[in-house]
């Protein structure tokens, strides 16, 4: 009797003491494992952007034209988010803990229809998708965007190709061709994000005073919202 008793009693006691043990056990291998789950994971990829415009650009009135800003065109090469450097001729490497935050054509894009926008010679700026009437059509390429370390002092390389096209006809009004070295104050990645930024800048300005130029040629009724002083016009 008394020995049945204590069987009945002991098994229950037995089943908590097993369970006791294995929570212990998990308990203590999550405490060892502690760093990976309850840690955050260590990410030591630097993401930086291209987001300078010009300080300044000519205040023009409001016309009647809407420009469409089309996507950028880009060399394969740069197509990416991964950051381009040069540091043997004619090779281009990838920093490995440095990246750009979207592609440069993906970056640039809305960087040109909010400079164009503050110039207000537009009626509208327009950007795909966008399906109604324009009057002109930017298209621009970027050939290179990259960082150079074979020069002395580091550069980076901005090479854009501009086309203005008439919404109307398609056709190409002009062409031009944009390429910018901006040195580097120190050779790091970080140097060469500022300096992108800074030769983006100019880029940018350049390409209002050349669409503006193209615009008063093109059409007599624009000349005089086109208009600006030589004395600011970059690279004169």
């Amino acid at each position: 009797m008394r020995q049945g008793s204590g069987h009945r009693i002991s098994q229950p006691r037995l089943c908590l003491s097993f369970v006791a043990r294995c929570v212990m056990s998990v308990f203590g291998a999550l405490l060892l494992a502690g760093c990976s789950i309850f840690s955050p994971v260590e990410n030591n990829m630097r993401v930086a952007v291209i987001d300078q415009i010009p300080m300044s650009t000519p205040q023009q009135s409001r016309g009647d034209a809407t420009l469409l800003v089309l996507p950028p065109a880009i060399n394969p090469i740069y197509d990416t988010t991964r950051m381009a450097y040069q540091a043997q001729p004619h090779q281009i490497d990838y920093f490995s803990k440095h990246e750009w935050g979207a592609t440069p054509a993906q970056m640039l894009q809305p960087l040109l229809a909010q400079t164009f926008e503050r110039t207000q010679l537009f009626r509208a700026v327009a950007t795909p998708p966008y399906f109604g009437p324009y009057s002109y059509g930017l298209r621009t390429e970027i050939l290179e965007f990259a960082q150079d370390f074979t020069s002395s002092p580091a550069r980076f390389h901005l090479a854009l190709r501009l086309q203005l096209v008439d919404g109307r006809s398609n056709r190409i009004i002009a062409s031009r061709m944009i390429a910018l070295q901006e040195p580097l104050i120190e050779q790091t990645p970080t140097a060469g994000v500022v300096a992108a930024n800074k030769a983006t800048a100019s880029a940018l300005e350049q390409t209002v005073y050349f669409i503006f130029e193209q615009i008063a040629q093109s059409d007599p009724s624009q000349a005089d919202r086109a208009r600006f002083s030589p004395e600011h016009h970059p690279g004169k």
